[in-house]
């Protein structure tokens, strides 16, 4: 992706990290499920201006042009979740410089929510104070991208789909790896030295016991954005119509992105009879 017009791309080596061993995080296991489930791999040019970073639990590739993540991947075990107090004290990762990740300026005085990539209660499990760090993870800049307040929040949107899948493995206890990201394309619109993404994409794996499955979503945010409305103070969100979130086939999130993902494609469970993509009204219409 190019910068926007008179910003200047920082170089990865800028970016580069501290030895791992300078902080001590699990980040994200492939093999957690007992199958692998590979988190999906950018290509070349996105890859070289990217960063990743290992959190507890979860995994984040910063896209060091956009400054928000490209990727990122959780491990939720739903049979050790755990119950963490909420601190909204966003804060940059101190391994990367500030003016690659897209901060508090992104969101001041707008209808902007710093929207988490990796949600904050998916990696919050284990022992009480492992599950603490996760939390106080998730809310990194670079775990951030701009969402429209009505699509953050919107129980029949993002967070809808987001509660449906951290439930479902809760109450069954389930161990799931979770995949995210934004649809990055050059027309996003642009605002205050970023472009804002207008679509977003989830991936969920698990184990059948007899091996990977996996089912995917798109959810868009577009109606909800308009840059030359964004500084005012803003009333209800207009209609979004009934169908903004969409069950997809995998295969159609790897066109979409650029992203490469065969293990996640071929572990695909949507019915091989359904064809293009599913308009969700509730989450009673998820196929699994």
């Amino acid at each position: 992706m190019e910068p926007d017009e008179g910003t200047t791309a920082p170089t990865v080596a800028d970016a580069a990290p501290p030895p791992s061993e300078a902080r001590e995080a699990t980040g994200f296991d492939p093999e957690f499920l007992g199958v692998a489930a590979m988190m999906p791999r950018m290509g070349d040019a996105q890859a070289a201006a990217s960063v990743q970073l290992a959190y507890e639990h979860f995994t984040v590739m910063l896209d060091t042009v956009r400054r928000f993540a490209g990727v990122t991947a959780v491990n939720i075990d739903g049979a050790r979740l755990v119950k963490v107090p909420r601190d909204d004290r966003w804060v940059f990762d101190e391994r990367i410089p500030p003016e690659l990740q897209a901060g508090p300026e992104i969101y001041a005085d707008n209808d902007l929510d710093r929207g988490h990539l990796v949600r904050r209660n998916d990696p919050v499990w284990g022992e009480p104070a492992v599950a603490a760090r996760a939390n106080t993870d998730t809310f990194m800049f670079t775990n951030a991208a701009p969402q429209a307040s009505g699509f953050n929040q919107s129980r029949e949107l993002w967070l809808g789909l987001e509660d449906h899948v951290l439930e479902h493995a809760r109450v069954h206890e389930l161990k799931l790896s979770v995949f995210t990201g934004p649809v990055l394309t050059d027309d996003d619109p642009p605002y205050r030295g970023i472009r804002i993404p207008l679509k977003f994409w989830k991936i969920a794996a698990w184990n059948t016991g007899e091996g990977l499955a996996t089912t995917g979503f798109v959810v868009d945010q577009s109606p909800l954005v308009d840059v030359d409305e964004l500084p005012r103070a803003l009333g209800a969100p207009p209609p979004l119509g009934p169908f903004r979130t969409f069950q997809v086939r995998i295969r159609d999130i790897a066109e979409l992105t650029g992203l490469t993902m065969p293990e996640l494609i071929d572990a695909e469970h949507l019915p091989r009879s359904v064809t293009g993509w599913r308009p969700l009204q509730s989450t009673a219409d998820i196929l699994v």
